[in-house]
């Protein structure tokens, strides 16, 4: 039989990128948002709000499914109703599907956040790096943790398999997605380029000085389509990462030199760029006008509290791959290339003005 994912979240970097890769793998395509963005080719598009389950259900009447990929969360005010709400999302979902008896895998996209902590508690006691799957929870409310478990017990139940993926901060083409570093660092680049202003690393000095790492949107749609082809991907949890450590004070300088802007001199604190780009749609209204792009506000394409929490981490943040490696996944991505390969999709859809 040939197998059917529904992509829930599509129009994010991790859905989009992995309905890609599923497609390559052979697979049917369903992706689901809440409202039309924009469409992939070949991708059967539903819409419905996974908090809704009659939306749900109506959006999947007569689909055949057999695998699930849950790529999608809402931020909350308190970590309770993260908890609370996403938690009721993946419930959701998988309820309505496994109505159906057709379900063979499920996928969760989650993050370093389970090993970071939640917000209200972001990076306080981090877990030891290189984070390993096999590290115990943080002793803190987390609502990955609680989607876990409802993934855990949904599969016992209803006899399907299941794999968990966890990236870093990813960087891939998706607009107006609340956590998009590379589409806000190609904004500020262009917006430093049309005024002057100093193209500054905002973090931290440790993120500056440390090692880290960074997940390309791309290597997590392969990662999922083998975790959900392989048999050596089932009823596993796998850290997603390019599988390189890099520097920011290395890392800066590639990336400025791919938006075409001179990197100034690190001044040793942070300087956010939430404040500092409070001007951001007011100029970019005027590099859309002067090039020709499509019309979007600063605002619907940047995250600068985003970037700023990543960037302004004071621990250091990077993942181990090796259990993937030994299970057969051995995907490499260069970040460097992430970040010019990203830049010249954004400018090719007339997003980010040429260099």
């Amino acid at each position: 039989m040939k197998r059917s994912a529904l992509v829930v979240g599509v129009t994010g970097m991790a859905g989009y990128s992995s309905a890609i890769a599923l497609q390559d793998k052979g697979f049917e395509v369903i992706g689901m948002s809440r409202s039309p963005k924009y469409e992939l080719p070949g991708v059967t598009h539903v819409y419905a709000d996974v908090l809704d389950r009659e939306s749900i259900r109506s959006a999947i009447a007569g689909l055949t499914i057999t695998d699930v990929v849950f790529a999608t969360w809402q931020r909350q005010d308190t970590e309770a109703e993260n908890c609370r709400v996403n938690g009721e999302m993946l419930q959701n979902t998988l309820d309505i599907v496994c109505a159906t008896n057709q379900l063979t895998h499920a996928t969760l996209i989650t993050g370093l956040k389970h090993y970071l902590g939640p917000f209200e508690a972001y990076a306080s006691a981090p877990a030891d790096t290189p984070f390993r799957e096999e590290q115990g929870r943080l002793p803190h409310q987390n609502f990955y943790y609680v989607q876990e478990d409802i993934l855990f017990a949904a599969a016992e139940e209803h006899s399907f398999t299941w794999s968990v993926h966890r990236p870093h901060t990813l960087i891939g083409y998706a607009l107006g997605n609340a956590m998009n570093m590379g589409v806000t660092l190609a904004v500020y680049g262009a917006i430093c380029r049309a005024t002057g202003e100093p193209f500054v690393f905002p973090g931290s000095p440790e993120q500056w000085n440390g090692v880290t790492d960074l997940t390309d949107a791309r290597l997590l749609g392969r990662h999922v389509a083998w975790s959900t082809s392989e048999p050596a991907g089932e009823n596993e949890a796998f850290n997603t990462v390019n599988g390189e450590v890099f520097r920011w004070r290395q890392l800066w300088k590639d990336v400025a030199a791919a938006l075409g802007v001179e990197p100034a001199e690190y001044p040793g604190s942070p300087t956010p760029l939430e404040g500092r780009m409070d001007h951001a749609d007011e100029v970019w209204a005027g590099i859309v006008e002067a090039n020709d792009l499509k019309p979007y506000a600063a605002s619907e394409l940047a995250s600068w509290w985003h970037t700023d929490a990543d960037l302004g981490r004071t621990v250091e943040t990077f993942a181990d791959m090796g259990k993937s490696r030994a299970a057969g996944f051995l995907d490499y991505q260069g970040t460097a290339q992430s970040f010019r390969d990203l830049f010249e999709q954004l400018r090719e859809n007339g997003i980010v003005p040429r260099v």
